[in-house]
């Protein structure tokens, strides 16, 4: 599963530069505007890599939180899995039309149900404590932050969808409130760590 995933993973990661590309043979008031019109492609091009390389974080983290998987976790992972290998095509949606409502809605909706289904395949193999070991699980402090971390992230896309309908601008800039967001959800998680293993007994 985690070969598959990683796979998987970079695959949508390396489909995404596939948009950027320029003709050959411009003269220069063309180049210039060429170079201008690929902005909007490098910018969902660097926003999509970077929101990818979030999920495989945590994708990666629900891994290591699963000893092994059974029917209904997996299900979950690939469905998942399965969305994340489509990112590319509201990417490209996000670059040629993002003044339009349903492009925006689109990719926003398409983080929401990837960070929903790793939140179910998470919380599925947390139902069945066979599956763990004693530290781990979403009822552990590695879980709770996991859990925290994949809700707020849908949250916060769930939250612009209509948005988007009102200013497509102000429903891209939400998404970089993520960015503090994260970063003080995983501060937070670091420090309960640090508090967790200081408050272990030692052998």
């Amino acid at each position: 599963m985690t070969a598959l995933s990683d796979g998987i993973f970079a695959i949508s990661m390396t489909l995404l530069v596939l948009d950027i590309h320029v003709t050959a043979g411009l003269d220069a008031a063309d180049f210039r505007r060429m170079a201008h019109d690929l902005l909007p492609k490098i910018g969902a091009y660097a926003l999509s890599f970077g929101i990818l390389a979030g999920i495989w974080r945590d994708h990666r983290r629900i891994l290591q939180l699963t000893r092994r998987t059974d029917g209904l976790c997996m299900r979950f992972t690939l469905a998942g899995l399965g969305v994340i290998a489509l990112v590319p095509f509201p990417t490209t949606m996000l670059s040629e039309y993002a003044s339009q409502p349903l492009a925006v809605a689109l990719y926003a909706t398409t983080m929401v149900i990837i960070n929903l289904l790793q939140l179910a395949a998470l919380i599925a193999s947390g139902y069945r404590p066979h599956l763990h070991g004693p530290a781990s699980g979403p009822s552990g402090p590695y879980g709770f932050d996991l859990v925290t971390d994949l809700s707020t992230t849908a949250l916060v896309f769930a939250a612009t969808v209509p948005i988007a309908y009102v200013s497509t601008t102000a429903a891209i800039w939400t998404w970089l409130a993520l960015i503090p967001i994260r970063m003080v959800l995983a501060r937070r998680g670091r420090r309960r760590s640090r508090r967790n293993t200081a408050d272990s007994p030692r052998p």
